[in-house]
């Protein structure tokens, strides 16, 4: 049935009802609201290291060849990734973000009004958005009480028109992860038309033995999603990836955006790819950082999921005061951190793990809060 425009400015209906994602605050407009000279920001679980020495020299390097267009399909980049995985390069597939590879999957693999995906939820905030742009309809399964996975009731949700089940392993916002015989198994229960994504943005901090990457070939019907946002710090610019089942990569680059990934950040990424030494520095930053945060709000009684990423999602002592307020409060301070509200979790917090030193600004400050 189609449904009549009557103005110009009227919209599809799932435009019309869209609630767009909600970014975490910026450094920019904490600084101008509260006029601080210094703003640490433990939001968007960015890397605190910043960006390498390599990836700089790559980006002077090629800045005079901005005016170019990249090379259609970024070739040297995916022969890169294929390498570094050991995969065939036919399934690999690049990205503007992660984000425009979700956009695409749910575009690509599901027919509006026909077809439904599964999620869990609390979920990435991309899921519902991109599903919902795409006319698709999104079944959650709630997570267990702790968080943890619960994949029997995953799988309730799952019938003959389900075409994408995604998984986020590390889990975000909890840190939680998934072991590889759970995931293999959810693989091997879908029908024979659905497609696991397991979302790994943050598997580099807890290590490859959480991923399905070795399983791959036994499973035909896994995709796994990478990022370069978080590892190589490469968030601003816009660098995602997927290792597909060859057919739907295939598909993916028919109908991606011509050069959505900019030679500039093709540049940068090959570098970061290189950079062994600076990715195995960020992680052991995170995870030394992750034991640090997690014994400091503990000590101060908060409850802290034990979460694997760069990240942990944490609540306050009962009675000792509101999330709203400890945020704000922060904020005041100079320190920016995420209130989960927009996950529908209002007793929850997730805070990055930063450097050394922002770590432990950041848990003085919470104990001077608390304390007041």
């Amino acid at each position: 049935m189609s449904l009549p425009f009557t103005s110009f400015n009227d919209v599809r209906p799932e435009v019309a009802a869209f609630e767009s994602y909600e970014p975490g605050l910026s450094i920019a407009e904490i600084a101008e609201k509260y006029g601080l000279s210094r703003v640490v920001k433990m939001a968007s679980n960015e890397n605190p290291l910043g960006v390498s020495d390599s990836v700089r020299r790559a980006l002077e390097r090629n800045a005079g060849e901005a005016f170019r267009y990249p090379q259609s399909g970024n070739p040297r980049l995916v022969k890169a990734l294929a390498a570094f995985y050991g995969v065939d390069a036919g399934r690999i597939f690049v990205g503007n973000g992660s984000d425009e590879v979700i956009d695409l999957l749910f575009r690509v693999r599901a027919v509006p009004g026909v077809h439904n995906a599964v999620v869990f939820r609390p979920c990435f905030g991309l899921y519902p958005t991109q599903a919902r742009m795409a006319g698709v309809e999104l079944r959650q399964a709630p997570l267990r009480a702790d968080f943890s996975f619960d994949f029997e009731g995953l799988l309730k949700l799952v019938d003959e028109n389900t075409t994408l089940v995604i998984v986020t392993s590390p889990d975000n916002p909890s840190g939680r992860v998934a072991s590889v015989d759970d995931l293999e198994a959810l693989a091997r229960a879908l029908p024979p038309a659905c497609l696991l994504v397991v979302d790994e943005a943050y598997i580099e901090f807890a290590g490859p033995e959480y991923s399905l990457l070795s399983r791959l070939d036994s499973l035909p019907n896994v995709a796994l999603m990478r990022t370069f946002s978080k590892v190589y710090a490469l968030a601003g610019l816009r660098i995602g990836y997927a290792i597909l089942p060859p057919a739907i990569a295939d598909y993916m680059w028919r109908v991606r955006l011509p050069f959505s990934l900019n030679i500039l950040a093709e540049e940068a990424a090959l570098a970061a790819l290189a950079d062994a030494d600076f990715r195995e520095r960020s992680v052991e930053l995170v995870r030394r950082g992750r034991v640090r945060l997690t014994e400091g709000l503990r000590a101060l009684g908060c409850e802290v999921i034990p979460g694997l990423s760069n990240f942990l999602m944490f609540r306050l002592p009962e009675g000792s005061m509101s999330v709203k307020t400890l945020h704000e409060e922060l904020l005041k301070r100079g320190v920016i951190i995420r209130a989960l509200g927009g996950y529908h979790l209002p007793e929850w917090l997730r805070v990055s793990v930063g450097t050394d030193e922002e770590n432990e600004l950041f848990l003085r400050l919470v104990r001077e809060i608390l304390g007041a």
